[in-house]
């Protein structure tokens, strides 16, 4: 998601060529709505590429700074690679230098500019997915406990008591989660009383999750994936942010429906246990910031 506005850069720089994206393939039908890619090639992260995707004419890093993912599409032989320097990939000097305090969408909005590609870093709105959701869906609460490492999960039970207060307002409360990410969902939805069809959590697909999205009338998640989907389909959120600073991946500047909560700490972000700045972070932080969604949404 924060690579969409650099993808949209090179089809609009490269508007007759066929831009593939090598990445997950259950990431296809989302690089499909940004309407900038025209193939997925089923890739892991950090593994060689395919013969399919070797000699390109141009193969783009949007991946990090290398050295590995240098190495990775320098091995597939394209004619031109657009990178981050890197002092250990004697390819890439020359190119943009690499800075750690950057945004992630502007950080590949900027590789870019500086190659001579104009790129807008606030070109990330998608639309939403034609894809059928549950009636109730519409204007629900959806809770998103899960994150990739525990360092940016905040506790099951504080996301149950958003979720009680939720449905105390009379709003429908949705629980979402990947394959992994059941039993925390689950622990959430009885805490919070809520029904076994509220848990979608490891029933829906990417597509369909970014539908759930669409149709929701505000997110509560923490610092990952969902958080992207709530700014690109424009899906009012609160949050939560931990050993990561919003600054660097929240939600862009300037955007009101979206409220990023973070006590000011950094730390590791794939530590084995809560950071210590999420959980800084109480429930009556979360209820106030979506309180304040409401009452911008009444003013509008």
């Amino acid at each position: 998601m924060t690579g969409v506005p650099a993808l949209r850069a090179l089809r609009a720089a490269f508007p007759d060529e066929r831009l593939v994206l090598a990445a997950p393939a259950a990431l296809a039908p989302l690089a499909a709505l940004t309407g900038a890619v025209d193939a997925v090639v089923d890739t892991a992260p950090l593994r060689p590429l395919g013969p399919g995707l070797h000699g390109a004419d141009l193969a783009v890093n949007l991946h990090g700074r290398g050295p590995e993912s240098h190495r990775i599409l320098l091995a597939s032989r394209p004619r031109r690679l657009l990178a981050f320097e890197h002092p250990d990939v004697r390819e890439s000097r020359g190119l943009p230098a690499w800075r750690a305090e950057e945004h992630e969408v502007e950080r590949w909005c900027r590789l870019l500019r500086e190659t001579g590609i104009p790129a807008d870093p606030d070109d990330l709105a998608l639309a939403p997915p034609a894809v059928r959701v549950p009636p109730d869906a519409a204007g629900a609460t959806i809770v998103h406990p899960g994150a990739a490492s525990p360092a940016r999960r905040w506790p099951p039970e504080r996301f149950a008591a958003v979720a009680r207060a939720e449905r105390a307002r009379g709003r429908r409360v949705l629980v979402t989660g990947g394959n992994d990410e059941v039993a925390p969902a689950r622990r959430v939805a009885g805490l919070a009383g809520l029904s076994e069809e509220a848990v979608l959590a490891g029933r829906t697909s990417p597509l369909e999750l970014a539908a759930l999205v669409a149709a929701a009338g505000r997110v509560v998640c923490g610092d990952t994936g969902v958080a992207h989907l709530a700014t690109a389909l424009a899906t009012p959120s609160v949050i939560l942010f931990g050993p990561t600073s919003p600054a660097l991946w929240g939600p862009p500047p300037g955007r009101s429906r979206h409220r990023a909560l973070w006590a000011g700490r950094t730390g590791d972000p794939h530590a084995s246990a809560p950071d210590a700045g999420l959980l800084a972070i109480e429930v009556a932080d979360v209820l106030r910031a979506l309180a304040e969604l409401d009452r911008e949404r009444v003013a509008a």
